[in-house]
């Protein structure tokens, strides 16, 4: 596929000159290590700071925030939500913890350390997913759009139109920042997308298709959900919903024709 990059006019002429897309960057995976977690776990927003692994979960009358130690996996504290939220994706920002809710268009803000609900705001629409930029924080609402946010104000200062070989992609979940790249959770899918927070295109995806063996689920097992970069020891983690593991993996370059020797 062509992208136009520019387009000329003269005496009456119209000249266009195209490049070459650049092409997507594809990746397999391979496990390192698995943790236990509850199946109880309807997870929706999954990140790793200090230590210990916050954890959102959804679901009307059982949404809560939790905290475990990422050493053993002991539950060190958790918060339930309104029986009428319906909790989503989280971010961790200094001794901030933010969680989006999905209906409600209301972000709720925590207390790090007590889990302490300190005071919300409202968004625009639904929310997804959770990230911290370093700067800002990122949602997504479901669309094919991703907003960047004043964590103080709750204003949004821009959004960007995520696209995958030139089409819109929606229905972003989970999020997590990792070196200035946005990776997003595909819902209803085995798919994780890493995005240029600039241009909103999708550079590279990573196929996880087969993570949670057969053996391991159960009627009530759902989709692939979650993903936390561990700055500690640059370790990343996945999960779903209702899944009995957390998975450390590293990617894997997929092989082509083009790649493999003869």
């Amino acid at each position: 596929m062509n992208r136009v990059i520019r387009i000329l006019t003269g005496l009456g002429c119209l000249l266009l000159i195209a490049q070459p897309m650049q092409a997507l960057e594809r990746f397999d995976y391979r496990v390192l290590e698995r943790m236990p977690q509850t199946r109880a776990n309807f997870v929706q927003g999954l990140q790793i700071v200090d230590g210990d692994l916050f954890v959102s979960t959804g679901g009307y009358g059982k949404s809560q925030l939790l905290r475990y130690s990422m050493e053993g996996g002991a539950l060190e504290a958790g918060q339930r939500l309104h029986p009428r939220l319906f909790g989503e994706g989280l971010a961790v920002v200094g001794e901030r913890i933010f969680q989006l809710t999905w209906r409600a268009r209301m972000v709720l803000v925590y207390d790090r350390d007590s889990l302490a609900l300190k005071r919300w705001f409202r968004i625009p629409g639904q929310g997804w997913g959770l990230t911290w930029t370093g700067s800002e924080l990122l949602y997504s609402d479901g669309s094919d759009r991703l907003h960047f946010m004043n964590p103080d104000s709750g204003v949004i200062s821009r959004s960007v139109r995520v696209t995958r070989e030139g089409r819109p992609l929606p229905q972003l979940n989970e999020l997590e920042w990792i070196d200035g790249q946005i990776w997003a959770n595909v819902w209803q899918t085995d798919t994780i997308v890493i995005i240029d927070p600039v241009s909103g295109r999708v550079t590279a995806e990573l196929d996880l298709t087969g993570l949670l063996p057969e053996s391991d689920r159960r009627p009530d097992t759902d989709v692939l959900n979650g993903i936390a970069h561990n700055p500690d020891d640059d370790g990343l983690w996945v999960t779903g919903k209702r899944w009995p593991w957390l998975y450390r993996i590293e990617l894997v370059p997929r092989k082509t024709a083009a790649t493999e020797t003869p």
